[in-house]
């Protein structure tokens, strides 16, 4: 079995994505399909529907959701194997710009619309650190200088980034990216999976509850207005 894990913003155009691969591989392939997210997904329902493929969401609640997906990505494995898929996709919520949930034996995926604004390559830079691909959505509602823009704010990212611009509810432009699923290898070992890069710090005393504002408030991981611009850089 493949693993793909797909990553980006709300609203970028992960679920259009994923229709076109699961409409590609049909027949081809059996897919299942896990999504992460906070407190009301309904893909899972309509991916279902749709195509009648296996799927399953998990909602985070109070917790990351990319810290979630971590947790939750060998059941998923074993689950979709169960089904006999021979491609897990996994969506993550992609509501935290710092996380960047891809693991070792998968193909990372990073989904970004051209219309968001062309510094968003870099405001949400470690999704695009470490992903295998970036697909570029709503191609066809930008000019071809913005697109460019867009393009080299990618690259200023990370350089050797393979990037697809499509309009992802047509679908044009996609056989880049099924070319490179078709290149990934199946999962080896599911025991010896990943992450590619480590997480972002998780735990201070506002994760626990505490509701005083001010940093005079807290103890372990804090930040002041002025100075300590990164606490943590990780990859």
């Amino acid at each position: 079995m493949k693993l793909i894990v797909i990553a980006g913003p709300p609203s970028a155009g992960k679920t259009a994505v994923v229709k076109q691969v699961i409409r590609k591989y049909s027949g081809e392939k059996r897919c299942a399909y896990l999504k992460i997210d906070v407190v009301r997904a309904f893909e899972d329902e309509e991916l279902a529907g749709e195509f009648g493929i296996p799927t399953k969401k998990v909602y985070s609640g109070d917790v990351c959701p990319d810290h979630v997906g971590i947790l939750v990505i060998s059941d998923a494995i074993s689950w979709a194997e169960s089904e006999g898929a021979d491609l897990l996709i996994v969506e993550s919520a992609g509501l935290c710009l710092r996380c960047s949930p891809y693991t070792t034996q998968s193909l990372g995926i990073v989904v970004l619309s051209s219309i968001s604004g062309v510094n968003t390559p870099l405001k949400m830079s470690a999704m695009l650190a470490l992903a295998d691909i970036a697909v570029v959505t709503r191609t066809d509602l930008v000019s071809q200088a913005e697109k460019e823009v867009f393009r080299e704010k990618i690259r200023e990212v990370n350089e050797g980034l393979d990037i697809v611009e499509t309009n992802a509810v047509q679908g044009t432009g996609l056989r880049y990216l099924f070319r490179a699923i078709d290149e990934q290898e199946e999962i080896s070992d599911p025991q010896k999976i990943t992450l590619k890069g480590a997480p972002p710090l998780g735990v201070c005393t506002i994760c626990v509850g505490k509701k005083d504002i001010g940093w005079q408030n807290h103890f372990g991981v804090i930040r002041k207005l002025e100075g300590a611009d990164f606490l943590f850089r990780g990859d």
